[in-house]
């Protein structure tokens, strides 16, 4: 018996509340469609169980039945709830952050950001300006083209298949001659920086600014966020980059630690 299945609790003598809550859990992570019989499988609950509790959950929306497959999967008031979460946690990402940003952005001399995840888009969060004198200045709140900004890049190299599809439906933005802007080369792109963790912006967006960026996982290891160091192009040489490398990946661990 794997890891998994004894994660599940045992149903025979749950209640039919225990035994509905197992049934909206069986959907995590990815909200695949299931029909009763796969359900009832999967849980050890008898069908004539399972078919009377998901007609429940289906007249309370907690599940939604696919009208051609006959299968069911997460319905809206389970996205409700999903969603009341996802503002939470962003909102108490923010708090815990601004510290450790502003810790980070002292000690490399550099301004400091936090680039969300937001449905198939990454905003620009929260940001920190740096002490130096001449500094890049993040615009709070905008969201940053994916082919171009560190943060966006690191986040989806290890994003789930389905989601950076649904990500890689926009368009790419060229800027300059630094900018990529086919998906082929993008996706390989990706695959590279899961290997190191670490994302660059080379001058992709702005010619005169760089930018690196390493992602903060959430429970479930799923990357919800990064944070991301940007200066001058003459300040972040090769050199200063690969110092920065320990400490931007501390501070993402420090932030993770304290969040979940």
């Amino acid at each position: 018996m794997g890891a998994k299945d004894q994660e599940m609790p045992k149903p025979a003598n749950s209640s039919s509340a225990e035994k509905a809550l197992n049934i909206l859990l069986a959907f995590a992570p990815f909200n695949h469609e299931m029909g009763t019989t796969d359900l009832s499988k999967k849980l050890g609950i008898h069908k004539s169980t399972v078919s009377r509790l998901i007609k429940l959950l289906v007249a309370t929306d907690f599940l939604q039945q696919n009208p051609l497959t006959r299968k069911y999967m997460l319905g809206k008031s389970a996205l409700k709830i999903g969603n009341a979460t996802t503002r939470s946690l962003d909102s108490k990402l923010l708090t815990v952050a601004q510290p450790y940003l502003s810790e980070l952005s002292q000690l490399l001399g550099e301004s400091a950001a936090l680039e969300i995840l937001s449905g198939t888009n990454v905003i620009l969060a929260l940001h920190v300006e740096g002490p130096s004198h001449i500094r890049f200045n993040f615009q709070q709140g905008e969201q940053v083209p994916i082919n171009v900004a560190a943060g966006a890049k690191v986040i989806l190299s290890d994003s789930e298949p389905k989601l950076l599809e649904l990500c890689l439906q926009q368009e790419f933005t060229h800027f300059n001659e630094n900018t990529i802007v086919s998906k082929k080369k993008y996706r390989k792109l990706l695959k590279e920086i899961k290997q190191t963790g670490v994302a660059y912006d080379r001058g992709e967006r702005y010619k005169d600014t760089h930018a690196m960026a390493t992602s903060i996982h959430s429970p479930d290891g799923g990357p919800k966020a990064a944070v991301v160091i940007a200066g001058p192009a003459f300040r972040m040489t090769d050199e200063f980059l690969e110092s920065a490398v320990i400490p931007l990946k501390t501070t993402a661990e420090k932030i993770s630690h304290h969040l979940f």
